[in-house]
């Protein structure tokens, strides 16, 4: 039996390891010691799509884990770094898949392992209720393939693939997974941006093209600038993201990056429209829709810290007026 760790149980990273542990050793690697402690205790319920419950190991402490066959790194894009920081020797002899939004988290991984690196991206998704229940709601593909700079063999693709579809999950196998992954980086940058930016989770509004005021406008056109962004690239894409926005758009999810505006943490906009906007400055190209998103988005951030450092200013000034 392998041995998979998952780096981070959030949503994705749940659905993961509670699908796997039907097929595998799974471990996660967490952060806080309640969540530890409560998923050794009680595993992990999934509900939705699928009904079941598994059993698996946690742990917060990188020395308590074993030297593992597969990991699956779903935290978030900014925290991946200080995440494999502390776990890389860990999965020296072993894959490491990368399941984050965007573009970059697999340049990272592979600074801090001599595994072999795995490029990914899904469109699975889902709501964790507890540390304890995930729900799933949106059962689509892990579309995977080779980290071309580390020479992944496909061979390790293809059997990554086959674990996660006898675990009961949909995963595809790609020579070249890069269309895959740009599909959804321009899928997610345009809707993660717009719901950011306007607080509604992905509903109907994002693609409702009826009237002059409608958002799916709005959306289209961000696709359609992410799509010019790709075939200057050089990218084929591997589905149409303005197809899957109107998929997307009847669940009513709340994507992550509202989540994190909701709550002011800091966003993945650097490894979306951030991503875009980049990768249209290197080709010499125009992507002046998404460099706005992204700009707007970095000024919201920034507005957190500035709201705390006025109060301190507010209350210092009073201070010295008493």
């Amino acid at each position: 039996m392998k041995r998979v760790c998952i780096v981070g149980c959030g949503a994705i990273g749940s659905l993961y390891a509670v699908h796997l542990a039907r097929v595998a050793e799974v471990w996660a690697f967490v952060r806080r010691e309640d969540h530890a402690q409560a998923l050794n205790r009680d595993g992990l319920r999934v509900s939705g799509r699928h009904e079941f419950h598994a059993s698996l190991k946690a742990t917060t402490k990188p020395d308590q884990l074993p030297d593992c066959d597969l990991a699956i790194v779903a935290t978030k894009a900014t925290q991946v770094a200080d995440s494999m920081a502390l776990v890389n020797s860990r999965f020296d002899r072993g894959a490491v898949l990368s399941a984050q939004n965007g573009l970059g988290s697999e340049e990272i991984i592979a600074e801090h392992t001599r595994g072999q690196v795995i490029r990914g991206t899904t469109f699975m998704s889902g709501t964790k209720h507890s540390d304890t229940h995930v729900q799933l709601e949106l059962d689509t593909a892990t579309w995977i393939g080779p980290f071309e700079p580390r020479n992944t063999p496909f061979t390790v693709v293809q059997e990554t693939a086959d674990l996660i579809k006898a675990a009961g999950l949909k995963g595809e196998a790609l020579r070249d997974a890069r269309p895959a992954q740009w599909s959804k980086l321009i899928f997610n940058s345009s809707v993660n941006g717009a719901s950011a930016l306007t607080g509604l989770p992905h509903s109907p509004h994002f693609a409702d093209e009826s009237q002059l005021s409608s958002l799916g406008h709005l959306l289209h056109e961000l696709i359609d600038e992410g799509k010019s962004v790709a075939a200057a690239a050089g990218v084929k894409l591997h589905e149409d993201p303005w197809e899957m926005n109107k998929i997307g758009a009847m669940t009513n999810h709340p994507p992550s990056m509202l989540y994190d505006v909701r709550h002011q943490l800091p966003t993945e906009v650097d490894f979306l429209s951030g991503a875009i906007a980049r990768e249209a400055q290197r080709c010499g190209f125009a992507a002046p829709l998404h460099t706005a998103v992204y700009r707007l988005i970095k000024g919201k951030e920034a507005s957190w810290s500035f709201k705390d450092e006025n109060r301190a200013v507010a209350a210092h000034s009073k201070d010295i007026q008493h």
